[in-house]
């Protein structure tokens, strides 16, 4: 999958001139977006059929800051996945390749009422493009 790329916004620095660590997780998001648009199932059609993808943690393991105008590249790979809880991990690293964090996010499906899916059930293409993803152990 082709890495997402965010550059540093000035407004996302602190008084240290450093990136907050509260934008790590926005970034995430917004590369965890990308990703699935790239398997062919762009947030807005998963949420049209009817599912939502809530967060249910989040890890952070910040290696080296960053700074404003720095370009950040996320990889994002599906590290587990049952059909109802995804797992997704993300290395973010500058274009020298150091790494910056490394991260995770966890996931379920459920309808827009908060019911439980199973995606095997639910939406056979989706669950099986994740699985095809699903990184080797």
């Amino acid at each position: 999958m082709t890495p997402y790329q965010h550059t540093v916004q000035y407004y996302e620095t602190d008084q240290m001139q450093i990136s907050h660590h509260s934008n790590y997780v926005r970034w995430m998001e917004e590369a965890r977006v990308a990703f699935l648009a790239e398997l062919g199932f762009p947030y807005e059609k998963l949420e049209a059929s009817g599912l939502i993808s809530p967060v249910v943690s989040v890890k952070c393991d910040y290696k080296t800051p960053t700074t404003f105008a720095d370009v950040i590249s996320i990889t994002v790979k599906v590290k587990q996945f049952s059909g109802v809880r995804l797992v997704l991990s993300y290395q973010m690293t500058l274009l020298n390749q150091t790494v910056v964090c490394l991260a995770e996010s966890s996931h379920c499906f459920t309808t827009k009422a908060g019911k439980i899916v199973n995606l095997k059930k639910a939406n056979q293409d989706f669950y099986q493009a994740l699985v095809a993803n699903l990184e080797a152990n």
